[in-house]
């Protein structure tokens, strides 16, 4: 997942793909902590693809401020 692709979503879409990813980052440590995680690079992954999210949600953020 790239930024290009966040910024065309709008913002109920961030926030489900935000809670979607925050679960999945759950899951994997919980996975890491039993020892039954599969690939330990999918928690990097997904904290880059969540740190993206709230990346797009803030420059939205932003502009909205900037216009008012």
């Amino acid at each position: 997942m790239n930024a290009g692709e966040l910024r065309d979503r709008s913002v109920d879409e961030l926030k489900k793909t935000l809670g979607d990813l925050e679960e999945q980052l759950f899951k994997l440590r919980f996975q890491k902590s039993t020892g039954q995680i599969e690939n330990p690079i999918k928690i990097r992954e997904v904290r880059k693809d969540i740190a993206r999210v709230l990346t797009v949600m803030g420059e939205r953020r932003s502009q909205e401020a900037s216009h008012e």
